[in-house]
């Protein structure tokens, strides 16, 4: 499956999801996009998953318009001590349950 982690996020996370092919919006050359043209710049170049820190993009976003699934990182901070608990969450919904849209992941 092929995943962009958000410029929001560390580039630490992608040694964490080996079975996928992941990029960092850094590594598309698309830092600063705004939410709508990343989306279609996903689309474009077939990615299925964004992961990300912005708890307000299931709000601003129609995702009927982009079949693409959205993981929200629901934690304090996004450095990595935070975002390590959410690892076992995040890899279950990636490989069983990956819906369109937005899908909130948070810790407990």
């Amino acid at each position: 499956m092929k995943l962009l982690i958000d410029e929001n996020l560390p580039k630490a996370l992608k040694q964490h999801f080996p079975d996928h092919e992941i990029y960092t919006v850094r590594d598309m050359g698309w830092q600063s996009k705004k939410n709508g043209e990343l989306l279609a710049l996903m689309l474009a170049e077939g990615f299925e998953v964004l992961i990300t820190f912005d708890k307000n993009l299931k709000y601003q976003q129609n995702f009927a318009k982009y079949p693409i699934a959205v993981l929200v990182l629901n934690v304090y901070s996004n450095a990595m001590p935070f975002l390590k608990p959410l690892l076992p969450k995040m890899n279950h919904v990636l490989k069983y349950d990956l819906p369109t849209g937005a899908i909130v992941i948070s810790a407990g």
